[in-house]
């Protein structure tokens, strides 16, 4: 690729690098941007002025030791992707791609292959050298006297305090280290530079109802403010294959993929599960909605590069991966995907999301559908916003506990010498709110999901600026839509002074416990548009509500509880 080939962002990264040619150099670019071009091209500019002899490349997965070596192929460089701990270096390659794993087994192998010659050592998605004590301590006492160092990734941040080898980390004036980059090319730049697609997120809502191990039976709706306990019960009920949320989405995604292939023939889904069996399981469903084989990706298993590799070849609708395989997958035309895992850290969903943003014709946007879980809605809505490793963060330990609590759920559940402490009994689903661009637009869905059918039919093609109108359009339209309904309802409802027959009182109470769905669809809409027009969270919104009205939880509200909450919000 020559130097007007590459996009501006590498291009002025490489001049910045080749001007000093540091022996550290932090590059961060969102996931889909082109680090691993711009490392490569740095590369073969120190291979061939004969700065370097050798060139290994670290890795966090097996499978993108094959997808490395395959790059790497295509700009003239040999890079030997099956080489062991035991192995020597083979003198036909001009490197090797090893993984973190490789090198904290037996750093000291690595630093006397990366020490014997001048050695360029390019470690990709850096922050994974964090992960375990053994990896980052391996990689410095692998690499520390290597000639030069490029460090690689997308999301320069973790959730702990574990020094990433080989990153500077400043003062911020208030007591913290915060990681330092050499160049910075955000998911923001590459959205305006149209390098990335931009990503709708569709989130759904629902009942989830689940019993105790002393048969007592609890209810709560996702997205509505819950405590960490009940919110990895309700999330983890709706995430179960059993149940009714899951193949709801599941045929809403397949529905949105359909529609995308009418502009863009290859899309391809992803749906990233917690486990292998969930994965099994949705693999199952997704079977008997689509036309296509249905790709089943199991973590590192044997054979997994090879069905990534061929499911990106092919025009297959469906792949189902675990939650650790999401950031080895590498396909371009996945345009649909179905966050069905309780991972929450902002470093997963980063990485996750940044499965479906690589762009191929202007025009294209990715749909992703994700639970209506509060950690997951605000992550969504700041995808644009650039972050660093930060040391020292106050309340870190709050960080993460939706993954933790699930994680114990799931162990809970799982664990044959335990009883279990829960049982999903089921949940529905229903499309909650459409976050596009940090705006969230709140959907006032009916009888017979109308709205729901009108987002999913969404083009597939369209730019920023036409999605935006649309969007906003479309929500004037439920707007007018639910006012009208709501004006039709006043005017069928008897005066205070008339009293109804004993038989039409019987009717009232049936009518009202049929209408308390479409109620609190009401209310999550009104809320939705609130936060959207406030800033504020959701659950915020439905805490107000219920302070300024009274009443238990909205999922045990009455329908007259309900009309009170959403009057309430309507004059808010």
């Amino acid at each position: 690729m020559s130097f007007e080939d590459l996009r501006v962002w590498q291009r002025e990264a490489l001049q910045k690098y080749l001007a000093t040619k540091p022996q550290d150099f932090l590059a961060v670019a969102t996931p889909g941007a082109g680090k691993t071009t711009f490392a490569l091209r740095a590369a073969t500019e120190l291979y061939r002025s004969r700065l370097v002899d050798r060139i290994f490349v670290v890795v966090p997965t097996e499978h993108l030791k094959v997808q490395w070596s395959q790059a790497a192929a295509r700009v003239g460089l040999s890079l030997d992707p099956k080489f062991r701990n035991t192995d020597a270096i083979n003198s036909a390659y001009d490197g090797v791609v090893v993984t973190y794993a490789q090198v904290g087994m037996h750093p000291f192998k690595h630093r006397a292959i990366a020490t014997h010659k001048r050695t360029l050592v390019i470690l990709d998605e850096i922050h994974h050298a964090g992960d375990a004590k053994s990896w980052g301590d391996g990689i410095r006492e692998a690499y520390q006297d290597v000639h030069f160092r490029l460090a690689l990734t997308g999301t320069p941040f973790r959730s702990d305090d574990s020094h990433i080898p080989f990153v500077r980390y400043v003062e911020d004036g208030e007591g913290h280290l915060v990681s330092q980059s050499d160049h910075t090319y955000g998911y923001g730049d590459a959205l305006a530079d149209g390098v990335v697609r931009p990503v709708i997120f569709l989130a759904y809502s629902g009942e989830a109802r689940w019993r105790d191990s002393a048969g007592e039976e609890f209810a709560a709706r996702l997205g509505e403010p819950l405590n960490p306990e009940q919110q990895a019960r309700a999330w983890k009920t709706a995430l179960d294959p059993k149940g009714e949320w899951i193949p709801a989405v599941l045929q809403a995604a397949h529905t949105r993929l359909l529609q995308l292939r009418k502009n863009m023939p290859d899309a391809g889904g992803l749906v990233i599960a917690t486990d292998k069996t969930t994965a099994r399981a949705y693999a199952r469903i997704l079977e008997k909605l689509s036309s296509t084989p249905v790709t089943v990706v199991l973590s590192d298993e044997v054979g997994a590069s090879k069905k990534i590799e061929e499911f990106s070849e092919s025009r297959d609708e469906w792949m189902v991966a675990v939650r650790m395989v999401s950031e080895g997958v590498d396909v371009p035309r996945l345009a649909v995907g179905v966050y069905a895992t309780s991972a929450s850290t902002p470093l997963f969903f980063a990485q996750a999301i940044g499965r479906f943003v690589r762009s191929r014709m202007p025009g294209e946007t990715a749909s992703v559908f994700l639970p209506s879980v509060p950690v997951l809605l605000d992550l969504a809505a700041k995808l644009e916003t650039s972050r660093d490793h930060v040391l020292g963060k106050p309340h870190r330990e709050k960080e993460g506990w939706d993954d933790e609590l699930v994680e114990q759920a799931n162990r809970e559940e799982n664990e044959p010498d335990d009883t279990k402490r829960y049982e999903s009994i089921g949940a529905d689903a229903e499309l909650d709110s459409l976050i596009y661009e940090g705006s969230t637009y709140g959907t006032a869905t009916f009888t017979g999901s109308q709205e729901e059918a009108d987002y999913l039919g969404l083009p597939g093609l369209l730019d920023a600026e036409q999605m935006k109108a649309l969007l906003r359009k479309r929500q004037e339209e439920q707007l007018d839509a639910r006012e009208m309904e709501a004006k039709a309802r006043t005017s069928t409802t008897p005066e205070p002074g008339d009293s109804p027959r004993k038989s039409e009182a019987g009717d009232e109470d049936r009518i009202a416990s049929q209408e308390i769905p479409q109620l609190r669809k009401e209310l999550n809409a009104l809320v939705s548009i609130t936060a959207s027009r406030t800033g504020r969270p959701h659950g915020a919104i439905h805490n107000e509500a219920r302070r300024q009205c009274g009443g238990p939880p909205t999922a045990l509200c009455s329908a007259q509880e309900l009309r009170d909450r959403i009057n309430y919000l309507r004059k808010w």
